[in-house]
């Protein structure tokens, strides 16, 4: 998430709808939004968490509306927009993506034609960046794979994205439609899940058997990790987000003293859901230990 995270995601241009802007110079006093479609965003916060203890933090899950990797660019990007502007309206001067199917069809639009409109002071990021730097000192062949949904995918962010920074680095991507529901579902730790990643990931290095490093390019894929591990040759590294995100968070906050200095400090966490709190609550104990308790949020 450093300053070049901000322009290099690859999107379309749509119009951007008007804003009357926000009052500029941000809120003292504001929490972190974590933003996701569903929940495995919420892999993202266990870990941000971890190395950000004290930081508050509002999680948005716009749970009605998932999944949001087989929609359209447009609509990704509309309802990422409204999920953005509303945790802006709730007072975060710092909006993460958590989300990777909304970091590659809508970051970049929004930080290119919204965010001048609402707030130029404001920053939104995402989770590709961050694990895209680190793969050229992982990877050893210069074949890499890359697990994610269908529209993370279909978007190619992660090969531009690699392409840019490691232009040497071939990228061969598998997308993974059942492994979603299954973890949603909580069917990931039974056996009937193992027949979907051993299919998929037979199905990648089947494609280019000198991969030697595996991007988890899915925010709900860490909870496969053991599965994944005994589908794979011992040479493989596998490389999940939430770590990765965590640190250069960390490392954007450091640098960027004007915005950590308007976030607050008190350890506490905030959930919300566009869908029922109950299933929201219950489904999110999948991704975080012990119970949740959410507040429903209407987006108009």
């Amino acid at each position: 998430m450093n300053n070049k995270d901000e322009k290099t995601l690859e999107d379309t241009n749509f119009n951007s709808p008007q804003f009357i802007p926000m009052q500029t110079g941000g809120v003292r006093g504001s929490s972190i939004g974590i933003f996701d479609s569903g929940y495995g965003g919420l892999t993202i916060l266990n870990e941000i968490k971890k190395q950000l203890p004290d930081y508050d933090y509002i999680y948005l899950g716009d749970n009605a509306r998932t999944p949001y990797g087989t929609r359209s660019f447009e609509v990704v990007y509309k309802y990422t927009l409204e999920c953005v502007t509303k945790l802006f309206e709730m007072g975060c001067q710092l909006v993460i993506l958590a989300c990777n199917t909304a970091s590659a069809k809508a970051l970049r639009t929004i930080q290119q034609n919204d965010l001048p409109l609402i707030d130029p002071n404001r920053r939104v990021l995402g989770v590709i960046r961050p694990t895209v730097e680190v793969i050229g000192s992982i990877t050893k062949s210069g074949h890499v794979g890359l697990l994610a949904t269908v529209g993370t995918v279909q978007s190619e962010s992660y090969p531009l994205e690699v392409k840019k920074l490691f232009p040497d680095i071939i990228v061969t991507s598998e997308a993974c439609p059942m492994w979603v529901p299954l973890i949603e579902n909580n069917e990931h730790t039974n056996q009937g899940a193992d027949y979907f990643v051993e299919k998929n990931i037979k199905n990648i290095l089947s494609a280019d058997p000198n991969i030697d490093t595996l991007i988890l390019g899915c925010t709900h894929y860490p909870l496969l990790l053991e599965k994944i591990k005994q589908y794979l040759p011992q040479h493989i590294q596998v490389v999940s987000q939430g770590e990765l995100v965590a640190k250069s968070l960390d490392d954007y906050l450091k640098r960027h003293t004007e915005i950590a200095n308007q976030c607050s400090k008190n350890g506490n966490i905030q959930y919300y859901t566009t869908e029922s709190v109950a299933k929201f609550s219950n489904s999110a104990s999948i991704f975080r230990n012990g119970k949740i308790k959410a507040m429903h949020l209407e987006l108009e």
